[in-house]
């Protein structure tokens, strides 16, 4: 598509879409009618750039009201931002979700990650493309976070208000009547519907998914909600890292750093302010449990960010979601105006005379931002492209300020820490992985959902809770950037350090249990063209090697034994130039799974 900015004009439906978000223009300079004043100077262009995190915000409010960016729609953002067209273009064409080309306003993204492929998501699509009427978009789309209810779609109908509806598991009929009817889909089952152990004693983080109404902010209190936050108060900020440090809580995106080291780095530094980052944007495919935590007990959420922003002196945060959860979002957005509303936000929290308030940013379908520079840059407005470290983001991070990033399921965590006390919370688990622990499980198992086990379960104790079907072939742990093990390898001990021990890896807690009737090349080729996708392209191992990876792999697809010989050799060689040598997670571990598949499997023997 060719742009020539400033011949295209915003329609009314654009202007209307981006002024609901910023205001009326105030000048010709942002796009009102002229008057003899612009004529003289031109006003409020510094304090537009100062404004240019709102790109995203913006790009999703034309997006949600079109269907898709037009130049014209853009040059007016811009014009609004004082952003360069350019670099709103780079920033628009690097999101998944979003379109700069002309699409029906109605896109029914359809899951062809590894679940759904495995739930036979590439017939289904194929399926739907045939059935779909000339008003859809069917989009084949990454992993869509419902993995427990593969193969999954998700339908989206620009509008005002956007509407959406999901089917999941999806059948064609489902799908199409989501897309030409998303208002009177059926509703989505209630997140404990997720959770197999919903109910049970003992559980801890889980403990109020389906027990309360994820709605109601005094079904919350009443079942232990801001006991936490009251504790912090009384523990005050140092008291509060002192007890996480205690704790031995490690984040639980993956990285396994520990929190209470984290918020003591970033409350220590005396430049100000200091941003709390909340990063909900699990994209790793076959993860769901933060949008499990934030469907089924949102308010623990809003309270575990609040204690995590006392400590570390922070007093703005930012909650950045998958865009892919639209359910997620209206239940978080709704408890973020409860507590606001009943002062658990804002500028006087519960009488305590400490000032926090959280806003929330959508992401728009990119793996990449789980990288917590490149969210950054995505909330700032720029590609989100990681950042070298150092400096380190406690250092500079958001906005070139402190900033404390946690995933969800940390920040949760510290709701327990601060109510049972660090002692007891670290006698859960082992001595070197403390707490509980979130598992994923999908796949060819009976009971597919999100499972809460003490760390140090074993991998064969975690399948049989979800009832591993006959057959199994192998177990992905630790998702698209994990590795495979075999059946014979299921005493593994979950926890950080019992799977580097293995071989394996953790990650975010994903497991998913593969049977022989899977075809393991076509999964492979799922995960490298995953990579290849997924690539933000800034550095040149992981921009080249994943294209090199995927190619390869598609060479050797139907070869087995020494005909795939040198392509074997390829790829590890490949392999060993993107972990050694990529600047971020994605391409130092985008070779993990395809290499143990060959190395522990025999793939391609």
């Amino acid at each position: 598509m060719d742009l020539h900015f400033g011949d295209g004009k915003p329609t009314d439906e654009e202007r209307a879409a981006v002024d609901a978000l910023l205001g009326p223009p105030e000048s010709s300079w942002e796009g009102a009618d002229r008057s003899d004043a612009d004529l003289r100077w031109a006003r409020g262009g510094r304090a537009a750039r100062d404004r240019r995190d709102l790109l995203l915000p913006g790009l999703h409010a034309l997006n949600d009201r079109v269907g898709w960016i037009s130049e014209g729609g853009l040059g007016y953002l811009c014009r609004r931002l004082t952003v360069p067209p350019a670099e709103a273009y780079g920033v628009a064409t690097f999101y998944a979700m979003f379109s700069v080309r002309p699409r029906p306003a109605t896109v029914l993204h359809v899951c062809t990650d590894l679940a759904c492929t495995a739930a036979g998501a590439g017939d289904l699509c194929a399926d739907i493309e045939e059935r779909a009427g000339s008003g859809v978009s069917v989009e084949r789309s990454p992993c869509l976070g419902l993995c427990e209810r593969a193969p999954a779609a998700l339908a989206v109908r620009a509008g005002d208000p956007v509407r959406t509806a999901v089917a999941a598991p999806a059948t064609v009929d489902e799908a199409v009547r989501a897309a030409d009817a998303p208002d009177s889909a059926p509703q989505e089952p209630p997140a404990a519907m997720a959770v197999p152990q919903a109910g049970q004693d003992r559980l801890v983080l889980l403990s109020r998914v389906g027990v309360v109404d994820p709605a109601s902010l005094d079904d919350y209190r009443a079942h232990g909600g801001y006991t936490a936050l009251r504790r912090a108060f009384e523990l005050g900020p140092a008291g509060v890292i002192r007890e996480v440090t205690d704790s031995g809580l490690v984040g639980r995106g993956g990285a396994a750093f520990p929190t209470g080291r984290k918020w003591q780095a970033t409350a220590s530094q005396p430049d100000h302010p200091h941003y709390l980052v909340c990063n909900a944007d699990e994209s790793e495919p076959g993860t769901f449990k933060d949008r499990v935590l934030m469907e089924g007990d949102p308010y623990a959420l809003v309270e575990a960010m609040t204690i995590a922003a006392y400590a570390t002196g922070a007093h703005r945060g930012y909650l950045y979601l998958r865009g892919e959860y639209p359910r997620a979002l209206h239940r978080m957005e709704h408890a973020i105006a409860q507590a606001r509303a009943r002062g658990l936000l804002g500028d006087d929290i519960l009488g305590q005379g400490y000032a926090f308030d959280i806003e929330i940013r959508r992401g728009a379908g990119a793996y990449i931002c789980g990288e917590e520079t490149a969210l950054f840059n995505s909330i700032e407005g720029y590609r989100g492209e990681p950042r070298s470290k150092p400096p380190f983001p406690v250092e500079k991070g958001l906005f070139g300020r402190p900033t404390a990033e946690n995933n969800v399921e940390t920040l949760v965590n510290v709701l327990p820490v601060l109510t049972m006390g660090a002692p007891a919370y670290a006698a859960i688990g082992t001595e070197r992985s403390t707490g509980p622990k979130l598992f994923c499980v999908s796949g060819s198992v009976e009971r597919p959902g999100v499972y809460e086990l003490p760390f140090g379960a074993t991998l064969s104790e975690l399948l049989r809770l979800a009832g591993v079907r006959q057959g199994l072939r192998a177990v992905l742990l630790g998702g698209a950037a994990g590795s495979f093990v075999r059946p014979d390898e299921l005493d593994i001990p979950l926890t950080f350090e019992g799977t580097r021990e293995a071989g394996t890896t953790l990650g975010s807690g994903v497991v998913m249990a593969f049977d022989t009737g899977v075809p393991l090349p076509r999964l492979l080729l799922r995960i490298a063209e995953f990579f290849r996708e997924e690539s933000c392209g800034q550095c040149v191992p992981c921009r080249v090697g994943t294209v090199r990876q995927e190619e390869a792999l598609r060479r050797i697809a139907e070869r087995t034994g020494a005909a795939a010989g040198d392509d074997i050799a390829l790829l590890r060689e490949v392999g060993r130039a993107m972990r050694d040598a990529s600047i971020c997670g994605l391409g130092q571990t985008a070779w993990n799974a395809v290499e143990s598949a060959i190395d522990r499997l025999g793939a391609y023997a």
